[in-house]
């Protein structure tokens, strides 16, 4: 089964970064489109930022020119690197991909999220 898995989240104050990870499993062939989005508590989940297979990346106004999207194919991992971490940025952050296991292609799968707190 496919799998992707977040991590880098945590507790860091306002101004600050972080930068989150999302390691597909070692059963995938290769990411095809990539995303982060993110839920707060009481609101509705929000699409951050994805990266094609391509490249070409799309992101929340929320969160343009603070935070990065980037991906590395030969590790089959995609990163969100965080600036300017602000109180309104703290959730759930889940990673989404499709992913081809060298057979089938297993369309919009998510992780299980990583929690990020931005304490003010």
């Amino acid at each position: 089964q496919v799998q992707l898995v977040e991590s880098g989240g945590g507790l860091v104050q306002a101004g600050g970064s972080l930068r989150l990870s999302c390691v597909a499993s070692d059963r995938i062939f290769m990411l095809g489109d990539v995303g982060w989005s993110r839920q707060a508590p009481g609101k509705q989940r929000e699409l951050v930022a994805t990266i094609s297979s391509t490249g070409t990346m799309y992101y929340a106004e929320s969160i343009k020119g603070r935070f990065t999207i980037s991906r590395d194919n030969a590790k089959n991992t995609v990163y969100l690197q965080m600036n300017g971490l602000r109180p309104e940025d703290t959730g759930v952050y889940y990673c989404h991909a499709d992913i081809f296991d060298g057979r089938l292609w297993f369309r919009n799968q998510w992780g299980q999220g990583t929690q990020v707190t931005v304490s003010s």
